[in-house]
Order: C-alpha cells, then sequence, then structure tokens
C-alpha cells in the first residue's frame, strides 16, 4: 500500500484523531506490493473504460444550512452570520464566501435534502454508503474504489486504479483492491535509492530467481518479473509518478488552485493519466464552536480549490467523464450553541455534485424552515452512491460481490441512481 504522512493536528469531538481516521478502514490487512496487485488485477481479468470520480470529503461534517442552504428569514440564533448571495443560475442561492462558484452554478448540483448519514467520525459512509459495522464480521462494505477497482481494474495507462489519500477500506473484497496512497512508499523513492540504483537491483532479483523461474513450467515467474517490473516503472517514470510532481504543471494552474487546494489539483492530474478513483479529505468542520470563524476562513480557499477544479475540468473537456462530488460525514444543527457553534445533526445534510455528465445547474430537494429536516425530495445517502457507480458504469441494479461467507452481495440496498441528474 502507499500511504501519505499527514500530520496528526486535529481530534474530532469524540476523540478519534485524523490519523485514525485515516486508518479506520485499514486495521488487520496485510498489505501487498504494487507489483503483486497489478498482478492479481491482471489475473481477475477486469475490464477498462475512461470514466472516474473525485471524492471530496469535507471532514468533521459541515454546516448545510452555512454553505448551499442559507435561511436568511429564518431568526439569528438559526441562521448564522452569514448572507445569501445569488448565482448565475436563477433562483438558486449559496453563501456569500463562494463568490467564484456562485459565477458557475450551471456546472454543479446541490442537493439540500440529503438523509440517511450516521452521526459517525468517518468517512465510511460516504465511501461505501453504510455504516462502518455493516458485514463487520466479513470484513466489512468495500469503498466504491475497491469496487471500482475490482470491476474495472485499471484503464490501461499504467495508473492504479483507486488512490485515496483518506483511508478507504477494502473491506470483505480483501488487500489486492485496497488504495494507493501517495506518499513515501511505492511512488516515491527513498531518497539514497535513485532510479538506476532501483533498475539494477530488480535486475539482480531476477538474476537470482533464473533458476526457479527455468524450473516454474507455469509461467507464473515470468509474469511476476513483468508485474515488478510495471510496478519500478511507475515508480521512476511512470505517468502518476509525473502527475503527482506539481513542478510539471504550469505555475499559473497551481496558483488558480491556491495553497490549500494543491490536493484538489492532484486529484485532476491523477484521473488525466487513468487513475478512476481519487478521494481526499479537505478541511476541519467539526465546529462545535467558533463555526463561523472556522467558516470565514475556509470557505473562501474551499471556493478557490473548488472553483478552480471545476473550471479545468470543463477547459481540458473532461466534464462529462469525471464526476465530483463533495460532501461530509453528516449535517450541522440548525440553532447555534452557546459557543457560536453547531452540534452534529446527521437528520439532514447536504451534496454537491459535478461533471459525469449530469444535467447540472439544478437544486435538488428543500429543506424545512430551519434546515433540520428534508422537507422535499429527500436524497438517500445511497441514491448518491448509486449515482456514482452508475457514472463510472457499473450496473448497480444487477452487480453483485461474492462474500467471503460465498454469498452475493448487492453493492447497495437502494440501486437507483438519482434520477434528475441523468
Amino acid at each position: 500500500m502507499l500511504r501519505i504522512a499527514i500530520p496528526d493536528r486535529h481530534v474530532y469531538c469524540d476523540g478519534i484523531s485524523r490519523r485514525s481516521f485515516l486508518e479506520l478502514g485499514s486495521l488487520g490487512i496485510v498489505g501487498l506490493s504494487l507489483s503483486q496487485l497489478f498482478r492479481l488485477e491482471a489475473a481477475a481479468g477486469v475490464g477498462s473504460s475512461t470514466k472516474s470520480v473525485i471524492h471530496i470529503h469535507l471532514a468533521g461534517g459541515p454546516s448545510h444550512q452555512d454553505l448551499f442552504d442559507l435561511k436568511p428569514m429564518a431568526p439569528r440564533e438559526f441562521r448564522g452570520e452569514f448572507t445569501p448571495i445569488a448565482t448565475n443560475v436563477p433562483g438558486i442561492q449559496i453563501c456569500e464566501h463562494f463568490p467564484k462558484l456562485a459565477q458557475l452554478a450551471d456546472k454543479y448540483i446541490i442537493i439540500r435534502s440529503l438523509v440517511g448519514m450516521f452521526n459517525d467520525h468517518t468517512n465510511f459512509h460516504t465511501l461505501t454508503g453504510y455504516h462502518r459495522r455493516d458485514l463487520a464480521a466479513l470484513g466489512g462494505r468495500p469503498s466504491f474504489g475497491s469496487v471500482a477497482a475490482k470491476l474495472l481494474g485499471d484503464t490501461g495507462s499504467g495508473a492504479p486504479p483507486y488512490v485515496a489519500y483518506n483511508g478507504g477500506s477494502p473491506g470483505f473484497l480483501g488487500p489486492v483492491y485496497r488504495p494507493f496512497t501517495p506518499s513515501g512508499n511505492e511512488l516515491r523513492m527513498h531518497r539514497a535509492l535513485s532510479a538506476d540504483r532501483l533498475q539494477d537491483r530488480t535486475a539482480l532479483l531476477a538474476s537470482l530467481d533464473r533458476m526457479r523461474r527455468d524450473m516454474d513450467r507455469s509461467g507464473q515467474m515470468e509474469a511476476l518479473d513483468q508485474y515488478t517490473q510495471k510496478a519500478v516503472d511507475v515508480v521512476t517514470s511512470g505517468r502518476v509518478a509525473d502527475a503527482l510532481d506539481l513542478g510539471k504543471e504550469d505555475k499559473r494552474v497551481v496558483d488558480r488552485y491556491g495553497s490549500s487546494g494543491k490536493t484538489f489539483l492532484l486529484a485532476r492530474r491523477l484521473v488525466e493519466v487513468g487513475v478512476r478513483v481519487v478521494t481526499f479529505n479537505w478541511g476541519g468542520w467539526d465546529t462545535h464552536s467558533r463555526n463561523f470563524v472556522t467558516l470565514k476562513r475556509q470557505l473562501p480557499q474551499l471556493d478557490q480549490a473548488l472553483s478552480a477544479l471545476l473550471e479545468d475540468l470543463h477547459q481540458r473537456g473532461m466534464d462529462r467523464d469525471v464526476t465530483v462530488v463533495m460532501w461530509g460525514e453528516f449535517g450541522r444543527t440548525p440553532r447555534v450553541n452557546n459557543n457560536a457553534g453547531r452540534d452534529h445533526w446527521p437528520q439532514l445534510a447536504m451534496c454537491w455534485l459535478a461533471g459525469g455528465g449530469m444535467r447540472t445547474g439544478q437544486v435538488i430537494g428543500a429543506s424545512s424552515k430551519y434546515a433540520e429536516s428534508a422537507q422535499d425530495r429527500p436524497v438517500h445517502l445511497q441514491e448518491v452512491m448509486a449515482t456514482l457507480y452508475h457514472n463510472l458504469g457499473i450496473d448497480v441494479a444487477r452487480t453483485q460481490l461474492i462474500d467471503p461467507a460465498g454469498r452475493p452481495q448487492y453493492l447497495l440496498d437502494r440501486r437507483t441512481p438519482i434520477a434528475e441528474v441523468l
């Protein structure tokens, strides 16, 4: 597994640190090398397509009523400090701290009636559609990136199918479908190991295995050599390694994303070279206190990074093939508490969608007077997941996976995508 080193600087209200949060989906799983994963994926005979998903998790749970569902007519203790502004789509208003996104509203979808969330500081349910206890005895539900890796494989570009900066458990599918996490192991060599030395070591291992390979009538050793070399190529000169190097990007483009938006740009570069699913966390949204102080700092940064990503996808002709989803683990309480914060509110949340060839420029659903519940067209968490699968080309209505007990499991219980966006 490739892993990113993320400083453990934030602890959520339930005592789970970000580092623990990232590791929830990977406990007890034996790691595989990149070469082993390439080999096992090919043996599975998976297919290919160019569809991809960028999954942005607003870790901690964003306050839906302060971002995309403001209530200006509500009393101050409910509406908070922010004012809505008009967008380039008549009738759609969003937070005043999203001026760039306001001019791009025709290119995305806002869901204001998201239900089915859990009061749980983890991204497990936004990656699977289920609570993390579901099928836990069998290894747990696999994240949709792992499902894509199994059913679709890589795109033939040499890029791994699933890259995650925020965990992402393969669940009962097993470690073969575990995500790669760019950081310091396989996609970035040890500083003392040059590309030439790595190639030399690979050649040495091949020569030491020659006798065993000559005795192997099945051809498995020869195949292993080929996939080992492919793994080395990814590290030393592969397109993925290039995609992770922002020094190869136009500085003007990097600057457009802002200093806090580099992961958004990396996600675009990764799907551009053939990664099917990229997931990452952004920001800290566990705002039990000083909610508006935090958001005044974070929302402009999100506005800059997300609008840059959206513009890039359209300018590069990627908007029909790349789906972007942004949400958190739950919403926030309608009433502002005594610490100028909002507490957990799984009864209602928000979701932001773009790309994927979907019908954008619309709001789906409506919340009640104080944004405490879904008043019109509740959209279930699993409907969003079904839409992501649909956009990847996976038939969620029919596809089943066999769990370790030998039983077929549908990907979701609710298997109908959001009709309004298709």
